[in-house]
């Protein structure tokens, strides 16, 4: 079979003047629309959520039905960021006026059909034109605008996870098969009430960022959801009650390296995708480019997850198996 290689979907433009149309470009010169430009950042975040430390300064640092962060340094430690906001929703991540409101619903747009991947560059390009990456010497000003490409990088179609202490992590490779690529250390048994799930259809991804994948089991307008966390951000004080409660499966490294902001599971694939109402540049694409989680409950067959609301501790105890797929924008094999 044919090995998929690395290209370049598209570029998100985002014109920091109230009132713009934000876009996208794509390769063939096509534009799609995402939306006007409600309200512009103040200032930028800092300390920001603790997981913006491990992404790469100049580089989109989350990515959400909800939210989308941009990372412009590492202080201290801690992450500086600005963000991109739907109209319809506040961010907590996002903190007060800090970040670009566009007026589209929140898992639509950039924050569905087109959400860049974690790991995806960002510049700005000044008012002659010229680019400078994303930083916290020389932000971007009123005027200018935020560029984000997006690429589609080769790699797994799926993540297989064995729900158990000590289970397998397996990413599923097109022509070599499956490798191991972490263990679980804690599995998943139930589901919590995970803000912005209300924004995303059940069996599919909520958000990403480099040390969570957040999926939903509620229905749009309903809450309910798990997240995947790495070892090293199950640490994190704020991740206390991972240890205590069942709604996070932990996972570890295979080696001495760290998961946090680590392709496949936390950076450059994983993304919301497209609402049920929404369209790509084709049929692929538009069906492809979405996560999809299934499961088997007892050992049975492969199915989607239970559609499951708000915080039930031993709602998805019987899960033996989780599948991720990942998200392509062409046929395998073409």
């Amino acid at each position: 079979m044919a090995q998929r290689k690395e290209r370049f979907l598209f570029r998100m433009e985002i014109p920091l003047s109230i009132g713009a149309e934000t876009l996208v470009r794509l390769p063939s010169g096509e534009i799609f629309h995402g939306g006007k430009v409600l309200a512009l950042p103040g200032s930028s975040k800092w300390p920001a959520y603790t997981a913006s430390r491990w992404a790469r300064p100049g580089t989109v640092a989350a990515t959400a039905v909800n939210a989308i962060h941009l990372l412009l340094s590492i202080e201290e430690e801690r992450g500086r960021t600005i963000s991109l906001l739907p109209g319809e929703t506040f961010a907590p991540a996002a903190g007060e006026g800090n970040a670009v409101v566009i007026d589209v619903p929140a898992g639509k747009g950039f924050f569905g059909a087109w959400a860049p991947t974690v790991g995806s560059a960002v510049t700005i390009m000044a008012r002659d034109g010229s680019l400078r990456p994303l930083n916290a010497q020389t932000p971007p000003l009123p005027g200018e605008r935020l560029i984000v490409d997006v690429v589609e990088r080769p790699g797994p179609y799926m993540v297989e996870i064995d729900n158990r202490p000590g289970g397998d992590v397996l990413a599923w490779i097109d022509g070599y098969g499956a490798r191991k690529i972490a263990s679980v250390v804690r599995p998943l048994g139930g589901v919590g009430r995970f803000g912005g799930s209300q924004f995303q259809s059940p069996s599919r991804l909520r958000a990403n960022h480099t040390g969570v994948v957040c999926i939903s089991t509620s229905p749009r307008g309903d809450v309910g959801g798990f997240q995947i966390l790495p070892l090293l951000h199950a640490h994190s004080p704020e991740m206390k009650s991972a240890w205590e409660l069942t709604q996070w499966l932990i996972v570890e490294p295979v080696d001495d390296g760290d998961l946090v902001g680590t392709a496949p599971l936390f950076s450059d694939y994983l993304v919301p995708g497209p609402a049920e109402d929404e369209s790509l540049w084709d049929l692929w694409s538009t069906y492809g480019r979405r996560s999809l989680v299934l499961c088997r409950l007892d050992d049975g067959p492969w199915r989607k997850l239970p559609v499951l609301v708000g915080r039930d501790d031993g709602a998805l105890k019987a899960v033996t198996r989780l599948k991720i797929y990942f998200p392509w924008t062409s046929e395998p094999g073409k």
